[in-house]
């Protein structure tokens, strides 16, 4: 039997709806979306604006806004980077979080030894932003304000509509990766005053290595300067052949997680709360990380008190497939930077379980894995325990309450 599949942060499984929509655009209509002059083209270029339709409507967007990319990571580098390097006149500063993913600070470290300045701003023991530290960031260098809408680590959603209202009065744009929230929480990119939008297929039910970015035209109007250089595709802003196949998957993806998004966000938050109940039922020292109900309906993220951390993911396999808060490089464990920025302790931060239920996870699957998560804590904890356990590290409950709506 498989290992149950808990790990819809990282990558979710392709819907069969999606495969069967791309499917023929791999050897019926295999044209070539440039080559307008005749049917096979044609059959490729329909079906590549088809999708970006369907991307715009999910975003409340303009289709013309919307650039293809091979992933959320090329997004991100092509919304900071470009913006930065077409910018770089009027101002060189930047402005992020210390929380956020990879492709953004990285490519914001690279901007540093370009000669730009980047202000990373802290977050709370929630994960969140406060929308005043944006504002007091904020300099007449400032050419760009980079936050993401739900952390990858710990299901956290900003206060996007706050932060995007601050960055349009001080005339900054603003880019949002938002690839833990699109299909998942409502996006209105025009509500939230979002000018730039990463996201990427294979977080929604569709296919590895395509993504997007929505890039604004008016209102105000981004101008970036490309990173790809080559045939002037979408807009000369990412030369390269496209996709088709992956665009299409895309698009499909889009479209399903538009139509079922309401309902899959009660039952997947249904399934959450029954899978916490059920851990910390049998667990003592059980903590949640992050917004105790800001946060994405799938995700839960628990530290272990007295559990020591390398061993807790081996214990659970091959039965169960989740991820850690932590990140291990050699032999030596390093807590998540997410989990030190809000102040999660060491030893439990290391003993760390990300959690990401999805659209194919069933009543009968979560209650084995709490089943699983209980018996192998209790199996791991020393007898000591819990006199051990300083408890006010983990009481942080998850609340019942409305879903924010950014």
């Amino acid at each position: 039997m498989k290992p149950i599949y808990l790990d819809h942060h990282a990558t979710t499984p392709m819907d069969s709806r999606v495969f069967d929509a791309m499917l023929p655009f791999f050897m019926e209509k295999f044209g070539n979306a440039s080559s307008k002059t005749h049917l096979y083209g044609r059959e490729a270029e329909e079906a590549v604006e088809e999708s970006r339709v369907r991307i715009a409507v999910l975003l409340n967007a303009d289709p013309r806004e919307i650039i293809f990319t091979s992933g959320a990571t090329e997004s991100d580098n092509l919304a900071v980077k470009g913006v930065a390097e077409f910018c770089k006149a009027r101002g060189r500063h930047v402005v992020t979080a210390r929380t956020e993913h990879r492709a953004v600070l990285d490519s914001c470290r690279f901007l540093e030894e370009t000669g730009f300045q980047v202000t990373y701003l802290p977050v709370d023991s929630a994960g969140l932003v406060d929308p005043n530290e944006v504002q007091k960031a904020i300099t007449d260098q400032t050419v760009l304000v980079s936050l993401m809408f739900a952390n990858h680590e710990i299901g956290t959603i900003q206060d996007i509509l706050s932060i995007g209202r601050i960055a349009k009065e001080r005339g900054v744009f603003f880019h949002c990766d938002a690839t833990q929230g699109v299909g998942k929480e409502p996006i209105d990119v025009e509500t939230l005053g979002i000018d730039l939008l990463s996201l990427s297929a294979h977080k929604i039910y569709g296919p590895k290595g395509v993504g997007a970015l929505y890039v604004r035209r008016k209102n105000p109007r981004v101008r970036l300067a490309p990173i790809f250089h080559g045939g002037g595709h979408e807009r000369t802003l990412r030369s390269g052949t496209l996709n088709v196949p992956a665009i299409v998957g895309l698009g499909k993806a889009c479209e399903i997680a538009r139509a079922e998004m309401d309902t899959e966000r009660g039952r997947l938050r249904n399934l959450r709360d029954r899978l916490l109940d059920h851990i910390q039922a049998s667990l003592e020292g059980v903590r949640v990380n992050g917004h105790p109900w800001q946060r994405l309906t799938g995700n839960l993220n628990l530290s272990f008190a007295g559990i020591q951390g390398a061993k807790l993911l081996s214990a659970l396999s091959p039965d169960l497939a989740v991820s850690s808060g932590a990140a291990c490089t050699s032999a030596v464990p390093e807590p998540s930077y997410v989990l030190k920025a809000i102040g999660v302790p060491i030893d439990l931060a290391l003993a760390t379980l990300r959690i990401g239920l999805g659209r194919f996870s069933t009543e009968d699957e979560i209650w084995r894995a709490g089943e699983k998560i209980v018996d192998v804590a209790k199996g791991l904890r020393s007898k000591r325990w819990p006199a051990q356990v300083d408890r006010a590290q983990c009481a942080t409950p998850l609340r019942r309450g409305p879903s924010r709506q950014n």
